[in-house]
């Protein structure tokens, strides 16, 4: 089977803070084909968040596929507050890399 990479697909891919104690991954397409291919793989899931950021389900807070905008959006809460000891990335906007090389079949 023929697969392409999340980043080869999405025009963005991007994390970034959503309070202190959240971070929210957005991923959006310019073409609504990428878009719905990737929708519709059902490769983007809970289960493959939680395994690219080990964390377990409960630590997912949304999970959004909006159509109008051709964009998957999904927030997750973080392990430390924003800011605190021992948390490496304040803004949050270093998070995203494991989603670049996710494999989505093509046809």
């Amino acid at each position: 089977m023929k697969t392409k990479k999340l980043a080869d697909l999405a025009k963005t891919i991007r994390s970034k803070n959503a309070g202190t104690d959240k971070i929210t991954f957005d991923i959006i397409f310019r073409e609504k084909e990428n878009y719905e291919l990737v929708k519709n793989s059902g490769v983007l899931n809970n289960k493959l968040i939680c395994s690219l950021f080990n964390i377990k389900e409960k630590d997912i807070a949304d999970f959004v596929e909006f159509d109008p905008a051709y964009a998957i959006k999904f927030t997750i809460f973080r392990k430390k507050p924003s800011g605190s000891p021992g948390e490496s990335d304040i803004f949050g906007c270093q998070q995203y890399p494991p989603l670049l090389d996710v494999e989505i079949p093509i046809k």
